[in-house]
C-alpha cells in the first residue's frame, strides 16, 4: 500500500484543510526548494484567472492547458481529501444524562439515536474492525466570478475528469486515501495520530492541529464514525432539504482548537459542520461544512478566504446489515474577498461520487497498513498534536 512506501521527499509541515492547500503550479528554484508558499500560491492562481479574464479570445486559449491542470489540482485540493472541523472521541459516549444540559444538546441526542437504529448500527453486537471500500468520482472542473465593484464576468467551463478512489479504514482514526484522477494522484492518511498528504505538486506534509477524521468517511460511509462526530452536537432546529423535512445538526471547532491550526499569515477563524438528518427515514441525507481564514499579506492588506462543501447524500444500500450511502454530489465554494475592497472572486467546483464495492473486516489488515511515510514520521511527532 501507498502509506508503507518510504518517501525520500522533502517535508515542510502544511495544514490539510481546503483553503490551506495551495495547488503548486510549478514555482520552483532550481535547486527544487519551493520560492512561495500555499497561500502564496492560491492567490498567484486567482491572479492568473484575472488575467485571463483581460485577454483576447485567442490568447486565451493558448493557456487553457496550463490553465486545465491547475485548475485540477486546485480541485483535488479542496474536494481531494478535506478534514471534519473536530476529531471523533475514540470512545464516544452514547448514553446521556439529561439532568442539567441543554435542551439543543439533549435533542441533538435523540436524533443522533434515530440515525443509528435506521443505519442498522444499533443492533450490531460488535463493530467492524476494518473497512474497505473503492469507487468512481467526477471532478467538474472551476467556474470563476470576478467582481470588481462595477462588472461581474464568469469564466472557465464544466468539462470534467473522471477518477477513481480507494479507502481502506480501522477504527480508531486510522485510515488511508489513494485517489487518482486526470493524471494526478492524491495519498493520504493517518494512523490515529499522524494525518498526512502527499500530491505530486507538494510533496509530502502533514497536518497541523488536533487529529481530525477524513470528511469521505463521515459522509455514509461509516455511521459509527458519524454519530461518534455529532455525540455533542447542537440541534439548530429544521429545514427542508429537497422532499426531505430535515433536523439540522451543528458542530464546530473550538477557539483553542483553531488557533493550533494556524500558520504564518493565516489566521483561521472558524470551522463548522452542519448535518441535515432526515425527520422521515433518520438518514444523513445532507452535510455542509463552512471554513473562513484571514491572511495577512507583506503589504499589509488583509484578505479573507471562505470554503464552503455541500454534500447532498443518497442512495443508502444495506452492506451486511448497515447502510451505507453509495452515491452522492459535491459542491464546493471558495470565496475570496477583502475588508475594504470592492472586488470579490468566487470559484465553484463539483464532484459526483459512486461506491463499488464495501468489504467489512477485511482479513490480514493492520495497524502496520497506516503507518505514515518514513520522512515525516520523526519530525511530525514532534510538531503535530495527536
Amino acid at each position: 500500500m501507498a502509506s508503507r512506501c518510504r518517501r525520500k521527499q522533502r517535508w515542510s509541515p502544511q495544514p490539510l484543510t481546503p483553503l490551506m492547500e495551495g495547488p503548486d503550479f510549478g514555482m520552483e528554484d532550481h535547486e527544487g526548494n519551493k520560492k512561495e508558499s500555499s497561500w502564496e500560491i492560491i492567490r498567484e492562481w486567482f491572479r492568473l484567472q484575472r488575467s485571463v479574464s483581460d485577454t483576447s479570445f485567442s490568447s486565451s486559449m493558448s493557456l487553457y492547458g496550463p490553465a486545465k491542470r491547475q485548475d485540477l489540482r486546485l480541485l483535488l485540493g479542496v474536494l481531494g481529501c478535506p478534514l471534519a472541523p473536530i476529531p471523533i472521541s475514540n470512545k464516544p459516549s452514547f448514553r446521556l444524562h439529561i439532568k442539567d444540559i441543554p435542551i439543543e444538546t439533549s435533542t441533538a441526542y435523540y436524533i443522533i439515536q434515530q440515525y443509528l437504529a435506521a443505519t442498522g448500527c444499533s443492533k450490531q453486537q460488535s463493530c467492524a474492525k476494518n473497512m474497505y471500500t473503492s469507487g468512481m468520482i467526477k471532478l467538474i472542473r472551476c467556474e470563476t466570478e470576478i467582481s470588481t465593484g462595477k462588472t461581474v464576468r464568469t469564466m472557465g467551463s464544466r468539462s470534467g475528469e473522471n477518477g477513481c478512489f480507494v479507502l481502506w479504514q480501522m477504527s480508531p482514526g486510522m485510515w488511508s486515501l489513494e485517489l487518482a484522477v486526470g493524471g494526478n494522484k492524491v495519498v493520504a492518511g493517518s494512523d490515529g495520530k499522524i494525518v498526512w498528504r502527499h500530491t505530486p505538486w507538494l510533496g509530502t506534509h502533514a497536518a497541523k492541529g488536533p487529529q481530525r477524521p477524513l470528511r469521505r468517511i463521515i459522509q455514509g460511509l461509516d455511521p459509527k464514525s458519524t454519530a461518534g462526530l455529532f455525540a455533542k452536537a447542537q440541534c439548530l432546529g429544521e429545514k427542508r432539504i429537497g422532499d426531505d423535512d430535515c433536523f439540522v445538526l451543528k458542530v464546530a471547532a473550538d477557539r483553542a482548537a483553531v488557533i493550533e491550526r494556524n500558520e504564518g499569515p493565516a489566521e483561521v477563524i472558524r470551522h463548522v459542520l452542519y448535518g441535515y438528518f432526515s425527520q422521515k427515514s433518520g438518514l444523513l441525507i445532507y452535510m455542509e461544512d463552512s471554513h473562513l481564514t484571514r491572511v495577512h499579506s507583506p503589504e499589509n492588506d488583509t484578505v479573507y478566504w471562505e470554503t464552503t462543501i455541500g454534500s447532498s447524500i443518497g442512495d443508502y444500500r444495506d452492506v451486511d446489515g448497515v447502510l451505507i450511502a453509495h452515491q452522492g454530489r459535491t459542491v464546493a465554494t471558495v470565496f475570496r474577498f477583502g475588508e475594504t475592497s470592492m472586488e470579490h472572486s468566487r470559484t465553484r467546483m463539483e464532484e459526483i461520487w459512486s461506491i463499488h464495492d464495501v468489504v467489512f473486516n477485511v482479513p490480514g489488515l493492520s495497524i502496520d497498513s497506516f503507518i505514515p511515510p518514513a520522512d515525516i514520521l520523526p519530525t511530525a511527532q514532534t510538531t503535530v498534536s495527536p
